[in-house]
Protein backbone atom coordinates (compact mmCIF):
# COMPACT_ATOMS: atom_id res chain seq x y z
CA UNK A 1 0.00 0.00 0.00
CA UNK A 2 2.01 3.12 -1.26
CA UNK A 3 0.24 5.51 1.66
CA UNK A 4 1.37 2.58 4.63
CA UNK A 5 4.81 2.12 2.62
CA UNK A 6 5.10 6.09 2.61
CA UNK A 7 4.50 6.81 6.36
CA UNK A 8 6.99 4.18 7.47
CA UNK A 9 10.38 6.61 6.34
CA UNK A 10 8.66 8.93 8.99
CA UNK A 11 9.09 9.06 12.51
CA UNK A 12 6.08 8.71 14.32
CA UNK A 13 3.79 10.51 16.30
CA UNK A 14 0.55 8.92 17.18
CA UNK A 15 -1.89 10.53 18.82
CA UNK A 16 -5.36 8.90 19.83
CA UNK A 17 -8.25 11.68 21.72
CA UNK A 18 -11.91 11.36 21.96
CA UNK A 19 -13.49 13.78 20.40
CA UNK A 20 -17.43 15.01 20.64
CA UNK A 21 -19.19 16.36 17.60
CA UNK A 22 -20.09 19.91 17.94
CA UNK A 23 -22.92 21.54 16.78
CA UNK A 24 -23.07 25.71 16.20
CA UNK A 25 -25.62 26.95 19.46
CA UNK A 26 -26.22 30.52 18.48
CA UNK A 27 -29.76 30.54 20.52
CA UNK A 28 -28.99 28.44 23.70
CA UNK A 29 -29.30 30.40 26.58
CA UNK A 30 -29.91 27.75 29.04
CA UNK A 31 -26.22 28.13 30.49
CA UNK A 32 -22.56 29.42 28.97
CA UNK A 33 -21.44 27.47 25.72
CA UNK A 34 -18.23 28.70 23.28
CA UNK A 35 -18.78 29.31 19.62
CA UNK A 36 -18.68 26.43 17.33
CA UNK A 37 -19.60 25.48 13.55
CA UNK A 38 -21.83 22.74 12.88
CA UNK A 39 -20.11 19.44 12.75
CA UNK A 40 -16.50 19.97 13.39
CA UNK A 41 -15.27 18.40 16.77
CA UNK A 42 -14.66 19.16 20.41
CA UNK A 43 -11.65 17.25 22.28
CA UNK A 44 -12.57 16.03 25.64
CA UNK A 45 -10.05 16.01 28.58
CA UNK A 46 -9.41 17.77 31.80
CA UNK A 47 -8.05 20.86 30.44
CA UNK A 48 -11.25 22.27 28.82
CA UNK A 49 -12.75 25.75 29.45
CA UNK A 50 -16.18 25.91 31.28
CA UNK A 51 -17.39 27.23 28.60
CA UNK A 52 -16.44 24.53 26.54
CA UNK A 53 -17.29 22.14 29.30
CA UNK A 54 -20.74 23.49 28.70
CA UNK A 55 -20.71 23.08 24.84
CA UNK A 56 -19.88 18.97 25.60
CA UNK A 57 -22.86 18.58 27.97
CA UNK A 58 -25.68 21.03 25.39
CA UNK A 59 -24.19 18.42 22.89
CA UNK A 60 -24.43 15.33 24.17
CA UNK A 61 -27.91 16.12 26.28
CA UNK A 62 -28.99 17.34 22.61
CA UNK A 63 -28.22 14.15 21.10
CA UNK A 64 -31.12 12.48 23.33
CA UNK A 65 -33.41 15.20 23.17
CA UNK A 66 -36.35 13.41 22.16
CA UNK A 67 -39.54 12.04 23.82
CA UNK A 68 -38.51 9.26 26.08
CA UNK A 69 -41.02 6.42 26.63
CA UNK A 70 -44.38 6.75 28.64
CA UNK A 71 -42.76 4.81 32.06
CA UNK A 72 -39.57 7.15 31.80
CA UNK A 73 -42.63 10.37 33.22
CA UNK A 74 -44.25 13.04 32.10
CA UNK A 75 -41.90 16.18 30.64
CA UNK A 76 -41.24 18.56 32.90
CA UNK A 77 -42.60 21.75 31.97
CA UNK A 78 -39.65 24.37 32.15
CA UNK A 79 -37.42 24.94 29.35
CA UNK A 80 -34.32 23.30 31.41
CA UNK A 81 -35.99 19.91 32.82
CA UNK A 82 -37.33 19.38 29.14
CA UNK A 83 -34.37 20.12 27.82
CA UNK A 84 -32.41 17.38 29.77
CA UNK A 85 -35.56 15.25 30.55
CA UNK A 86 -34.07 12.89 27.70
CA UNK A 87 -30.57 12.94 29.14
CA UNK A 88 -31.81 12.16 32.60
CA UNK A 89 -34.02 9.42 31.30
CA UNK A 90 -33.50 7.28 28.50
CA UNK A 91 -31.95 3.85 29.40
CA UNK A 92 -29.63 3.67 26.09
CA UNK A 93 -27.78 7.46 25.62
CA UNK A 94 -25.47 8.51 22.73
CA UNK A 95 -23.06 10.82 22.33
CA UNK A 96 -21.85 11.68 18.77
CA UNK A 97 -18.01 11.22 17.79
CA UNK A 98 -15.81 8.60 19.32
CA UNK A 99 -11.78 8.35 19.42
CA UNK A 100 -9.90 9.92 16.69
CA UNK A 101 -6.18 8.61 15.94
CA UNK A 102 -3.84 10.86 14.00
CA UNK A 103 0.30 11.00 13.35
CA UNK A 104 0.41 14.65 14.57
CA UNK A 105 4.60 14.06 13.10
CA UNK A 106 2.82 14.24 9.71
CA UNK A 107 -0.67 15.74 9.75
CA UNK A 108 -2.38 12.11 8.87
CA UNK A 109 -5.71 11.06 10.31
CA UNK A 110 -5.84 7.25 10.60
CA UNK A 111 -9.31 6.93 12.01
CA UNK A 112 -12.12 9.34 12.47
CA UNK A 113 -15.49 8.98 13.63
CA UNK A 114 -18.20 9.18 11.10
CA UNK A 115 -21.92 9.15 10.85
CA UNK A 116 -23.73 7.49 13.26
CA UNK A 117 -20.44 6.41 15.44
CA UNK A 118 -20.48 7.28 19.30
CA UNK A 119 -18.28 7.76 22.45
CA UNK A 120 -20.29 5.08 24.48
CA UNK A 121 -19.45 2.47 22.02
CA UNK A 122 -15.27 3.30 22.68
CA UNK A 123 -14.72 -0.20 24.02
CA UNK A 124 -14.97 -2.06 20.81
CA UNK A 125 -11.34 -0.85 20.44
CA UNK A 126 -11.05 -3.67 23.70
CA UNK A 127 -12.45 -6.71 21.03
CA UNK A 128 -9.68 -4.99 18.61
CA UNK A 129 -7.13 -5.69 21.30
CA UNK A 130 -8.77 -9.00 22.25
CA UNK A 131 -8.58 -10.25 18.92
CA UNK A 132 -12.05 -11.06 18.64
CA UNK A 133 -13.01 -8.58 16.05
CA UNK A 134 -12.78 -5.52 14.41
CA UNK A 135 -14.18 -2.20 15.04
CA UNK A 136 -16.17 0.38 12.82
CA UNK A 137 -16.42 3.40 13.21
CA UNK A 138 -19.77 4.83 11.84
CA UNK A 139 -19.34 6.31 7.84
CA UNK A 140 -17.80 9.03 5.68
CA UNK A 141 -15.38 7.78 6.29
CA UNK A 142 -15.57 4.65 7.02
CA UNK A 143 -12.90 4.15 9.22
CA UNK A 144 -11.70 0.55 10.56
CA UNK A 145 -9.36 -1.05 13.41
CA UNK A 146 -8.41 -4.43 12.74
CA UNK A 147 -6.14 -7.24 14.58
CA UNK A 148 -3.73 -8.83 12.30
CA UNK A 149 -1.88 -10.84 14.27
CA UNK A 150 0.38 -8.91 16.70
CA UNK A 151 -0.59 -5.29 15.46
CA UNK A 152 -3.56 -3.50 14.72
CA UNK A 153 -4.28 -1.95 11.63
CA UNK A 154 -6.13 1.39 11.17
CA UNK A 155 -7.94 2.38 7.67
CA UNK A 156 -9.15 5.82 7.46
CA UNK A 157 -11.45 4.81 4.62
CA UNK A 158 -12.47 1.16 3.54
CA UNK A 159 -14.67 1.95 1.43
CA UNK A 160 -13.31 4.60 -0.08
CA UNK A 161 -10.68 4.95 -2.37
CA UNK A 162 -6.88 2.78 -2.80
CA UNK A 163 -5.14 5.95 -1.48
CA UNK A 164 -6.62 5.52 2.11
CA UNK A 165 -4.47 6.53 4.72
CA UNK A 166 -3.37 3.00 6.50
CA UNK A 167 -0.84 2.73 9.36
CA UNK A 168 0.18 -0.77 10.83
CA UNK A 169 0.90 -0.65 14.81
CA UNK A 170 1.88 -2.46 17.47
CA UNK A 171 -0.64 -4.00 19.88
CA UNK A 172 0.77 -2.52 23.06
CA UNK A 173 1.13 0.57 21.65
CA UNK A 174 -2.42 0.33 20.51
CA UNK A 175 -3.31 -0.39 24.32
CA UNK A 176 -1.27 2.78 25.44
CA UNK A 177 -3.20 5.16 23.10
CA UNK A 178 -6.17 3.93 24.58
CA UNK A 179 -5.84 3.56 28.09
CA UNK A 180 -4.66 7.75 27.69
CA UNK A 181 -7.91 8.18 25.41
CA UNK A 182 -9.87 6.61 28.41
CA UNK A 183 -8.19 8.87 31.00
CA UNK A 184 -9.16 11.96 29.10
CA UNK A 185 -12.49 10.84 29.17
CA UNK A 186 -12.37 10.43 32.74
CA UNK A 187 -11.00 13.42 33.34
CA UNK A 188 -13.58 15.08 31.39
CA UNK A 189 -16.17 13.64 33.61
CA UNK A 190 -14.80 14.54 36.48
CA UNK A 191 -14.73 18.66 34.92
CA UNK A 192 -18.31 18.41 33.85
CA UNK A 193 -19.20 16.88 37.04
CA UNK A 194 -17.83 20.60 38.92
CA UNK A 195 -19.11 22.27 36.45
CA UNK A 196 -22.60 20.81 36.84
CA UNK A 197 -22.50 21.42 40.63
CA UNK A 198 -22.13 25.29 39.57
CA UNK A 199 -23.91 25.57 36.91
CA UNK A 200 -27.16 23.25 37.39
CA UNK A 201 -26.79 22.58 41.39
CA UNK A 202 -30.56 20.97 41.10
CA UNK A 203 -29.37 18.64 38.54
CA UNK A 204 -25.74 18.10 39.29
CA UNK A 205 -25.78 14.36 40.55
CA UNK A 206 -28.25 13.20 37.71
CA UNK A 207 -26.42 14.75 34.69
CA UNK A 208 -22.96 13.70 36.01
CA UNK A 209 -24.60 10.68 36.24
CA UNK A 210 -26.10 10.44 33.07
CA UNK A 211 -22.80 11.98 31.24
CA UNK A 212 -20.91 8.75 32.88
CA UNK A 213 -23.33 5.97 30.75
CA UNK A 214 -23.49 8.35 27.80
CA UNK A 215 -19.62 8.00 27.58
CA UNK A 216 -19.86 4.29 29.51
CA UNK A 217 -17.75 5.27 31.87
CA UNK A 218 -17.47 4.51 36.11
CA UNK A 219 -19.05 7.52 37.80
CA UNK A 220 -16.33 9.70 39.31
CA UNK A 221 -16.30 8.65 43.47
Amino acid sequence: MAVQQWVRHHPHVMVMQPVLEISAADDFVLWPVGEYESYGYLVLNGELTPAEVGAAVMQIADCNDFEPEEEHGPCPADPLGTFLHGLLTMPDLFAAGGFRVTDSAIDTVFVEPGCCNGLETWRDWLDVLDGTGCACFGHDPSSVAEPVGDIVRLTLDAHGTDDSPVIELPADQVRRLVAGAQQDLQDFLSLAGTWAERHLPAHATAVTAALARALDLVPAQ
